[in-house]
């Protein structure tokens, strides 16, 4: 029998039985599928897969209800459909199924950095890269707003001819599009199915105000008055300015289907995208059933590199999107601080942190301070009178107990004109620019000097001159793990160290629909064409810019070696020059924290070696989990496969060793490496190792020596640890060669 006779028969033989009863039982609720299907079983008869999808969803029901959602041909082979459960467990009964599961809804990751990370328009990585010119970044997000100034064409090359995508019209307003913002389209029919959307939302336009971090980020351009963020030439500009950039909107209100995302990526890969930024993710699952996973994986095999939001949870244990063929980005902070600045009538000046939004200026003001009242001192909720306080600066001291969100609140009841919030405690990590009136804050030192002051002046009392929006450089220590940033060990696979690498997350720069307010004022909103976001969501454009970067300057690295590139060179010293800390606590952090460190863009530009991964290495890799038939399938949405190795070792640049504490000591773990030589023809490499106590780390050989440009070289680190080792411990393997290269990877050891 011919294989497409076969194929026929078994389709029909599909259709046929999920067609026999097909009655659907009362009260079922329809719910959203993704389906994967043996696409080798698709007949002839039908020219595409999605009519061949469409005649499986008719033959569960004889309502004229549309139930296809997407046909899928890239990321997966399957589709997505509402369904019955009773539908869905014959579609599980049905010959061509390989895997389904009921849709996941997902979420956000929000909550001057040119410059932060080295980059210069004279020399560098934007200058050898032409600025990321010809590179097209396809963004999976809330949509943007096209009239921005950051998308500006002004100065912007030809649209590639291999580009084939589309600019969508909503039927409410036209969409523009240029040689910046080459394509935006909109794919929320999984998220209008469940009813998470509040109306039909058919445009390409952010109304949510998070999908816009992509001009601030990965290819915006210049946007005119920036400067009084110090921003002129910096992130508003963006990381890659020569970049192309695509928008494939998922969500309007912050509720994201997995449908949605499968169609958007099946969507970004044929119109021909070279990255993919996702700040946006699902609950943590196994890849065969991580939708992000899945398509990063197929867009992988395309040599389209995938980066991604690590997640806000701030906890050990809460990374997203970890797969090792994802590029997973956390957040840290900039050297950039915003503040503010207050004289009293004794000429006394402080200066302390304010990101209140609007450019105030208040002059010859009363200071009120509630003096023999703790509640009142302490600017409790309820305790001050409006007729003691009404449009005067007041001075809000704080115990243990104290909130400064909540004091701001009372003085807005109470009208007062501005506040002085005292306290000691780092609220920066919170999104001080929520603070719903104008404030600054100061710590007890300072607090103590204005108390005297008040006290002394008594009903003289009064600010001299307060004014808001200043920009200081040179905060130490910078950069910091911000607090919300997700951390490892990976709750999926604690083999991979995840976050791959941080890049600055905290209070960046971003365009914004100028018709959301950003902050409420009294009665009022205030909006803007820029705001100040937070978020792993801000941290991975900039990821996805400086990969474009370096796409640019050389197309024939895989996405396995732009990453390696970014993490063998990233920094794990702040400008104190210690190691990188954890922002609330300040801390030392480890790379469970921050991954291999923090980008730095002209150093990835020529990193000497780099680790890469073939797709053959993600399918060992993927072997070594034991994964059954099915889900294996499922990822690789392929039919046959070879695994060539037991276990999960991958040719990763850093090293998980993980180690029981019932094992008797000491514990070994081996790991083989093959390191590509992408820097001079003739180098050699010595290997240096660093390790903190308890821990023996060992390379054999301890020499690499290269004759020729991208010749290869095998090595194995041996990782050993004692049997007073503590639960946590980390080191560092680097290779050194004659030419100041240092390829470094860290080494972690989990002693659970």
């Amino acid at each position: 029998m011919s294989i497409c006779n076969h194929s026929l028969i078994v389709s029909f033989l599909l259709v046929l039985w999920l067609g026999i009863n097909n009655a659907m039982p009362e009260h079922e609720e329809y719910k959203t599928y993704i389906v994967h299907i043996d696409h080798s079983l698709k007949p002839s008869s039908f020219l595409t897969h999605e009519t061949w999808h469409r005649a499986i969803l008719r033959s569960l029901s004889k309502s004229d209800k549309e139930m296809l959602l997407y046909s899928y041909n890239h990321v997966m082979h399957g589709f997505s459909a509402r369904l019955t459960p009773s539908q869905a467990s014959k579609i599980r009964k049905s010959p061509a199924h390989i895997a389904i599961h009921e849709e996941k809804f997902g979420k956000l990751f929000t909550t001057h950095s040119p410059q932060f990370m080295g980059l210069r328009h004279s020399s560098g990585l934007w200058n050898a890269s032409s600025y990321g010119e010809g590179v097209i970044i396809g963004l999976i997000d809330t949509g943007v707003w096209p009239e921005s100034e950051s998308f500006n064409e002004k100065g912007m090359p030809p649209i590639p001819t291999r580009w084939k995508g589309k600019c969508q019209d909503s039927t409410t307003n036209p969409f523009p599009c240029n040689r910046k913002l080459i394509g935006a389209q909109v794919f929320m029919k999984g998220n209008q199915a469940a009813g998470k959307s509040s109306s039909p939302d058919d445009s390409p336009r952010d109304v949510f105000g998070h999908g816009t971090h992509t001009s601030s980020t990965a290819a915006g351009n210049h946007v005119p008055g920036a400067s009084q963020f110090g921003y002129a030439k910096g992130v508003a500009q963006g990381i890659a300015p020569g970049a192309h950039v695509a928008m494939y909107k998922v969500t309007s209100d912050g509720f994201i289907a997995e449908s949605d995302v499968l169609a958007a990526m099946d969507q970004a890969i044929v119109d021909g995208v070279d990255i993919m930024s996702l700040s946006i993710g699902f609950e943590q699952t196994p890849y065969f059933q991580d939708v992000i996973a899945i398509a990063s994986l197929s867009a992988i095999g395309k040599g389209i590199a995938v980066v991604c939001a690590a997640g806000n949870d701030g906890a050990p244990y809460s990374t997203h999107n970890a797969a090792p063929w994802i590029t997973t980005v956390g957040a840290g902070t900039l050297d950039r601080s915003f503040t503010a600045t207050v004289t009293l009538g004794n000429d006394l000046i402080f200066e302390g942190k304010s990101e209140f939004p609007e450019r105030v200026v208040v002059i010859d003001t009363p200071l009120y301070y509630g003096k023999g009242d703790s509640d009142k001192a302490l600017c409790s909720n309820g305790a001050l009178k409006e007729s003691e306080v009404f449009g005067k600066v007041v001075i809000c001291y704080s115990d243990n107990t104290s909130n400064i969100f909540y004091q701001a609140e009372e003085l807005a009841r109470v009208n007062a004109i501005a506040g002085i919030l005292v306290t000691d405690v780092d609220w920066s990590s919170f999104g001080i620019d929520g603070l719903s009136i104008p404030s600054l804050i100061l710590p007890s030192s300072s607090g103590a000097l204005i108390k005297k002051y008040v006290t002394e002046a008594a009903d003289e009392a009064r600010v001299k001159f307060m004014r808001f929006v200043l920009t200081s450089f040179g905060t130490k220590p910078a950069p910091q793990v911000a607090d919300f940033s997700s951390r490892g060990p990976d709750p999926i696979n604690p083999n991979i160290l995840k976050p791959d690498i941080i890049a600055p997350g905290v209070q960046v720069l971003a365009a914004f629909p100028p018709l959301i307010p950003i902050e409420g004022m009294g009665n009022y909103g205030v909006a803007t064409d820029y705001a100040l976001l937070s978020g792993t969501s801000m941290a991975a454009p900039h990821v996805a810019g400086v990969t474009a970067l370096l796409k640019a300057i050389h197309p024939e690295w895989s996405p396995a070696a732009i990453r390696s590139a970014l993490m063998t060179t990233a920094n794990t010293i702040d400008n104190n020059r210690t190691t990188l800390t954890n922002q609330y606590t300040n801390l030392p952090g480890t790379p469970l924290d921050y991954g291999a460190g923090h980008i730095n863009p002209n150093k990835a530009m020529d990193p000497g070696l780099i680790y890469d991964i073939d797709w053959q290495g993600y399918v060992d890799f993927l072997c070594g989990l034991g994964y059954d038939d099915a889900e294996m399938r499922a990822i690789l949405r392929q039919s046959q496969w070879t695994c060539n190795q037991d276990g999960t070792d991958i040719n990763y640049p850093s090293f998980v060793a993980m180690f029981s504490k019932n094992a008797s000591a000491p514990n070994v773990k081996n790991f083989t490496r093959v390191v590509t030589n992408v820097g001079d023809d003739q180098s050699v490499y010595q290997a240096t190792v660093e390790a903190t106590h308890g821990m023996t780390i060992k390379v054999e050989p301890t020499t690499l020596t290269f004759t020729n440009k991208y010749q290869k070289q095998k090595f194995v680190v041996s990782v050993q640890m004692d049997g007073k080792a503590p639960p946590v411990a980390y080191g560092y393997l680097k290779w050194v060669d004659q030419n100041s290269h240092i390829v470094a990877s860290p080494v972690v050891v989990l002693n659970t």
